[in-house]
């Protein structure tokens, strides 16, 4: 299995567990905790695949993946009332899952020989476009949009360092390793010491 292979199905487990744990905060049916755990495993990787124009979606050249999602699915459903608080175990699996992703998507970009901006720009969709589908499908208020949450800049930082990494000509391990790191740590920041970005306040108009 290669190092990309490895990433992707690192990625679609993690993110099935997110979207299953939001499934059991919306109190749906096994067949709805399948149908959101796909959704949210495979959705930033059908979107990278498709924008890059391989020559197969990862999930549809190898089913594994959807199977590996509902199996995680149906294992989260009857071990969800578990956790003591699910929204706490979603927001953890969903930084380890944004993490892997965004390191996934940039990956896949810079093996096709894409120029930095696209592979930034693809590690950012890989991780956060399921987890945005997810949170919109269960009528939350997408993660990725939350006021001054790191979110979609840990995702930008993390497939920066990868790039900068392989400008430096580091081992391929090693470059998605420092994007996972760099991507984990500044999400973890942000939930658990509050990092955010500056916010737009409006201001009186001028006379």
């Amino acid at each position: 299995m290669t190092p990309l292979a490895a990433l992707d199905y690192a990625s679609v487990i993690v993110f099935a567990i997110s979207g299953a744990l939001a499934a059991s905060r919306a109190q749906l049916d096994l067949v709805g905790f399948a149908f959101v755990a796909c959704l949210t495993a495979v959705g930033g990787g059908t979107l990278r695949d498709v924008l890059l124009n391989r020559d197969a979606v990862f999930w549809i050249a190898d089913p594994t993946y959807i199977i590996i999602a509902c199996l995680v699915a149906a294992a989260v459903f009857f071990t969800a009332h578990l956790f003591e608080s699910r929204q706490k175990a979603l927001m953890w699996a969903d930084a380890v899952a944004l993490s892997v992703a965004v390191a996934a998507g940039a990956g896949v970009a810079l093996k096709l020989g894409q120029p930095p901006v696209i592979v930034a720009l693809m590690g950012v969709a890989t991780g956060c476009f399921g987890g945005l589908m997810r949170d919109v499908v269960c009528n939350e208020v997408p993660l990725v949009l939350k006021q001054g949450e790191l979110y979609a800049s840990a995702a930008l930082a993390g497939a920066l360092a990868l790039l900068f990494a392989s400008y430096m000509e580091f081992p391929r391990v090693l470059e998605f390793i420092l994007c996972g790191i760099l991507t984990f740590t500044l999400r973890a920041g942000s939930m658990i010491w509050g990092w955010s970005l500056p916010v737009y306040k409006s201001r009186p108009p001028r006379n």
